[in-house]
């Protein structure tokens, strides 16, 4: 069974950092998509930053430049590092991997309906 459980959120001032974490056990998180979505109240959950199998990697317009999204294989462990923090950055921050191909290739969707498996989520909150 797959699981995923984040960390290392928290509540900072704007232009503040964090580090988020994802450990994933069940599987080596070198065989998947895995991501980092988001949802603020009201709102969709949305992707943030994708990472692929082959080590490419995909940002939101609104986080490219401040975020930056990496695995460490050894540790089964996804990052979020996230710097010049913005309030309209306060959400629920979602771990989410993918194992199986997308469409018969290697592609990594980021739409939340493609991720079967899920973490609790932490909390961001960014005060101005």
């Amino acid at each position: 069974q797959v699981q995923l459980a984040e960390s290392g959120g928290g509540s900072v001032q704007a232009g503040g950092s964090l580090r988020l974490s994802c450990a994933a056990s069940g599987y080596t998180s070198s065989s998947l998509c895995m991501g980092w979505f988001r949802q603020a109240p009201g709102k969709e959950r949305e992707a943030v930053a994708i990472s692929a199998r082959d080590g490419s990697t995909r940002y939101a317009d609104s986080v490219k430049g401040r975020f930056t999204i990496s695995k460490d294989n050894t540790k089964n462990t996804l990052y979020l590092e996230m710097n010049s923090l913005k309030p309209e950055d306060t959400a629920m921050y979602y771990c989410a991997a993918r194992r199986s191909l997308f469409g018969g290739t290697t592609y990594c969707p980021t739409s939340r309906v493609n991720y079967p498996n899920w973490g609790q989520g932490t909390q961001v909150t960014i005060s101005s």
